[in-house]
């Protein structure tokens, strides 16, 4: 046995000297007085494992534990990165072939209007050619558009000859004109020349423009 200070026991057990204290108070140490200090008999040949020595590779345990957690999660995210990076990379994909669609849907919608218009300019061309020139009051320049009308392919006729064959109500086809002019842009169906539209009654359908 050896003698120790309380402070010498405390750091030869790893605890503090409360724990020193509360050992001697239940007898698992034996103390004597010394010069007004007390004394700790230790015994030095028992192997002590040292509490903080147990705190100490818990805290390891805890800290390998937490940077596994870590990682595990850092491998998820990196997974789901990937992921939305994929679905963004197919989105944009989807995104530049509408785009390409969509330019080509234009291209050939206008390059149907332009052979269509190239059509009646045609065939107006060809009135002017063979006829005489039109006269400058507006009752004779409609009774030449017509016959011109009338020369051009039998499948394509202008709107108001369309409404006026229709015998329509005027509010009905006030409606539909509006239709056709909200729909000259965008419809590949509506032929415009100037201020006027024409219909081809052979290739398309305009149930839904005249109902």
């Amino acid at each position: 046995m050896k003698k120790m200070s309380v402070a010498e026991a405390a750091e030869f057990f790893g605890v503090s000297k409360e724990a020193v204290h509360n050992r001697i108070r239940r007898g698992s140490l034996q103390s004597v007085m010394e010069n007004d200090a007390k004394m700790v008999f230790v015994d030095e040949t028992k192997t002590i494992k040292k509490p903080v020595a147990k705190r100490a590779t818990k805290s390891a345990s805890n800290d390998e534990r937490y940077y596994k957690l870590l990682e595990a999660q850092n491998a998820k995210l990196q997974e789901r990165v990937e992921v939305l990076e994929n679905e963004t990379r197919t989105l944009r994909d989807q995104k530049e072939q509408m785009l390409i669609e969509e330019r080509k849907k234009i291209e050939r919608i206008y390059k149907e209007k332009d052979e269509q218009l190239k059509n009646i300019l045609q065939t107006i061309s060809s009135k002017f050619m063979l006829g005489a020139p039109l006269e400058e009051n507006e009752e004779t320049f409609e009774a030449e558009m017509v016959e011109i009308e009338e020369e051009i392919e039998s499948n394509v006729i202008s709107l108001k000859k369309y409404l006026k064959k229709s015998g329509l109500s005027e509010k009905k086809m006030k409606k539909i004109k509006k239709r056709f002019k909200e729909n000259a842009d965008s419809d590949e169906r509506v032929i415009k020349i100037g201020s006027k539209y024409y219909l081809d009654t052979a290739k398309y359908d305009y149930s839904d423009l005249v109902k």
